[in-house]
């Protein structure tokens, strides 16, 4: 019996090979691999006494050889198999170990050169890999140091089995799959294609989860090869059991829509729509008004912080049940205060700050496919609204003149009505817009005073939507601000929100009937803007 081994990670091999000698195993190995057998008082056959051919050009040729792979193809049970190897003097290799050039761990660099992720391609790993994989009726190969034991183990009781043959052989395939996909991955990200014609995506294992959505169907839980900084993934949970499908996909929404906030800000998240968020001096004000704005819904939520939790605002947090609580950080006083409750779930994530890769992708699965979009970045794009016509009354606005048409806000809204935004009512309308970006289609947001007063996710129409947000507010609605996710078809919108007391609305702009709301928010003396991007979130 013989075995050929070459590994770029070396961990457990020596003892692999001591086991296998002992087992009478012949062992031949390559570069690097036999030196270290070598060193270590292995009995090794170099590679090059095998082909008959040196080691050339750095060593990237040395393997691909009919020796190599006539010993690893050839079927066992085909007498013409076994009558050519005879007659080409090629012997037969029986157990294969190898693992790949580190290109991940090459590409992981941040000073990484394309010059040095192109010498981590393995060229002659992969096809030894796939030729013994085919072979597995007769050959059995191990790409994952972990298996060495198990391989050992069999052999010493008769042999390894075909069912584990054919597992191993599994294993080697999926491995130089994602190897190959993340290859092709870097490659086009560096040559800076978005969509190619043939997509492959790689994914690893974080851990499986007890189930998805509902207890019947089944869950796992993938990471991408390279995850951006202040990605989920890279959390650390301090306390808490193991976090479920539900909780994953929610603590995400939460994430996100806290990212997009510089003060000190929380969101409170219940079933992937944000149901209180709110900005403060400090985090503890930022929480006390987020629960407020909804504490029914709070209850058994999510809360995603921007800033450290400390004990004061911990306390606060302690007096209801929280599902999960995610954060730059925990001061120890608040540690020793939140996980007094064993069920609450402390994730910690450092670099939350960190901004979105730019060529972060938002990826659907359907039904035999996949929706691939660019992710939803930035917040409005005046330059892109539409210029609807001059409103029909000349009445001045509370300046003595008429603001329709006005850049504010940095230039990045459009003022369409005759009265205009106060900066006050402008910082809240930015406010509302990044929170209905990440509340379900159809939207609506009611803020005042760096708070939300009401969301209304995922109605079927927007006025339900605003509706909903009058109805359940439980604060004064005079004088707030409201957002929606995408413009309003008709005027009944703007009516609903005005005679509830909103003073100044933003919403992309954009339908045929737009001229309809304008006038109606000039009869009733709402302050209306465009933004020119819409945010549907389904």
């Amino acid at each position: 019996m013989r075995a050929l081994i070459s590994v770029s990670d070396k961990t457990g091999v020596v003892e692999f090979a001591k086991e296998l000698e002992a087992l009478g195993v012949e062992i031949i190995s390559t570069g690097g691999t036999h030196k270290a057998l070598e060193e270590a008082g292995v009995k090794v056959t170099g590679i090059s006494d095998v082909t008959g051919f040196p080691e050339c050009l750095d060593g990237r040729v040395k393997t691909l050889h009919p020796k190599v792979h006539g010993g690893l193809l050839a079927r066992r049970d085909v007498p013409e198999h076994m009558k050519q190897l005879e007659e080409l003097e090629i012997e037969p290799i029986d157990i294969v170990a190898i693992n790949l050039y580190p290109f991940k761990a090459t590409i992981m660099k941040p000073d990484v050169t394309m010059a040095d992720a192109i010498e981590n391609i393995d060229i002659g790993g992969p096809t030894m890999l796939r030729s013994s994989a085919k072979n597995h009726k007769d050959v059995t190969v191990i790409c994952d140091p972990a298996d060495y034991g198990m391989v050992i183990e069999a052999l010493k009781n008769g042999g390894t089995t075909y069912e584990q043959r054919y597992e191993l052989a599994l294993k080697v395939f999926q491995t130089t799959a994602a190897y190959d996909a993340m290859i092709s991955d870097y490659l086009r990200k560096e040559a800076g294609l978005d969509y190619p014609d043939n997509l492959t995506l790689t994914f690893e294992k974080v851990q499986g989860l007890r189930y998805g959505e509902n207890p019947h169907q089944k869950a796992t839980y993938y990471q991408e090869i390279k995850p951006a900084a202040g990605t989920l993934v890279s959390a650390k949970q301090l306390h808490g059991k193991e976090l479920s499908f539900n909780n994953i996909n929610d603590t995400n929404g939460a994430l996100e829509c806290v990212k997009e906030f510089t003060e000190p800000a929380v969101v409170a998240v219940k079933h992937a729509n944000p149901c209180g968020v709110a900005v403060g001096k400090d985090l503890y004000e930022a929480y006390t008004k987020a629960h407020d704005c909804d504490p029914v819904s709070i209850f058994g939520g999510i809360v995603a912080c921007n800033r450290p939790v400390d004990a004061k605002t911990a306390e606060e947090m302690n007096k209801i049940f929280l599902e999960i609580i995610i954060a730059p950080g925990f001061d120890k006083e608040a540690l020793d205060i939140l996980t007094q409750k064993a069920n609450v779930r402390l994730l910690e994530l450092p670099d939350m700050d960190a901004p979105a890769p730019d060529d972060a992708l938002d990826i659907k699965k359907v039904s035999g496919g996949l929706l691939i979009q660019d992710t939803d970045r930035g917040l409005f794009d005046v330059e892109n609204a539409p210029k609807p016509d001059q409103p029909a009354t000349d009445a001045a606005g509370d300046s003595g003149e008429s603001a329709f048409g006005k850049l504010v806000y940095n230039n990045q809204l459009m003022v369409v009505t005759e009265k205009e935004p106060t900066d006050a009512q402008l910082a809240d309308l930015e406010m509302a817009m990044k929170v209905v970006k990440h509340t379900k289609s159809n939207g609506i947001v009611f803020v005042r005073d760096g708070q939300t007063i009401a969301i209304g996710p995922g109605q079927t129409n927007r006025i339900w939507a605003v509706e909903n947000c009058i109805k359940r507010c439980l604060f004064d609605i005079e004088g707030a601000v409201m957002a929606s996710d995408a413009f309003f078809p008709y005027n009944d919108c703007v009516t609903a929100a005005g005679e509830a007391g909103i003073a100044a609305i933003v919403h992309p702009g954009g339908s045929l009937r737009d001229q309809e709301s304008i006038d109606k928010a000039n009869e009733l003396g709402i302050a209306m803007v465009f933004s020119g991007m819409r945010h549907f979130k389904h």
